[in-house]
């Protein structure tokens, strides 16, 4: 009924001359019916998941809340079910370190803190594409950085909340590999967190993961960009390529995977469509 008022609205405009429009729009009824649809666009915009959000292949997503609701969460929504997902697979990403709720066991992976023992001793939840990547091209971010796109953009909240893109990580390193790029420079890495073969370059603003986890990390990476129409230079695409290539899908992918199709209603369709790998990357 209100999307049928606008389009009268915008009709009996587009029959009017510039005098006649002049006088139409100023007078009380219009104004009433203007007013209204900015109370109706302002609660649209402001309530989440009320406008749902779109990916790349035009599919709504629907954000939910509850810890049993299966499909697409905000961020803080989805770290409430990432301990599930993860339950036995316990393992941090970068290191291989293995944790108990929160607290990282450092003697399970010879891991030594570089320079923050407590972010270091505390597993955090890392994006894989961070959301600096996912944000910093969609205009949300331009009028006001993550916290503006949390809060305001759908698309955002869903591309941040995104399971398949979420791993848990030793804090130090998720810290320390910011918002970098993946990155291949060195077959011997000089450690940087005692036995962790994860190195960051922070002059060249670049992460090396260690090799166990390559494969997985260039599977999330490519289906970040392909589902939500992010940006990506040829050289880093080729590089994901190579590494989904030469790091085949492992059971730690295939478990998780699995999980997330219960937990989300999608999982990541690259670590079991080979087809759809081969259209991506030849």
């Amino acid at each position: 009924m209100k999307r049928n008022t606008f389009l009268l609205l915008a009709v009996l405009l587009a029959g009017c001359d510039n005098g006649q429009i002049s006088s139409f729009a100023h007078s009380p009824g219009v104004k009433l019916l203007a007013k209204a649809g900015e109370q109706i666009l302002t609660k649209a915009n402001s309530t989440t998941g009320a406008i749902p959000p779109t990916t790349k292949s035009n599919r709504a997503v629907d954000l939910v809340y509850g810890k049993t609701t299966v499909g697409h969460r905000d961020f803080a929504n989805a770290k409430k079910v990432l301990p599930q997902v993860f339950a036995g697979m316990e393992e941090d990403f970068y290191c291989g370190c293995s944790y108990t709720g929160k607290d990282v066991a450092f003697a399970s992976c010879g891991y030594v803190p570089r320079k923050n023992e407590d972010r270091a001793s505390r597993i955090e939840w890392e994006h894989i594409v961070p959301a600096w990547v996912i944000g910093h091209q969609r205009q949300c971010w331009q009028n006001g950085g993550r916290k503006n796109c949390t809060e305001t953009d759908p698309i955002f909240q869903a591309a941040e909340g995104d399971l398949n893109n979420l791993v848990p990580a030793v804090g130090e390193v998720n810290g320390d590999r910011s918002n970098f790029s993946y990155g291949a420079w060195t077959r011997n890495p000089e450690p940087m967190y005692g036995q962790c073969k994860t190195v960051i370059d922070f002059k060249g603003k670049r992460a090396q993961p260690r090799e166990e986890v390559r494969g997985r990390a260039a599977r999330i990476t490519l289906y970040m960009h392909e589902t939500y129409g992010l940006n990506m230079s040829n050289q880093d695409k080729q590089l994901m390529c190579a590494w989904a290539k030469t790091y085949p899908v492992d059971d730690w992918e295939l478990k998780r995977n699995e999980r997330i199709v219960g937990w989300q209603g999608s999982g990541n369709p690259l670590v079991t469509d080979h087809q759809k790998m081969s259209e991506i990357c030849g």
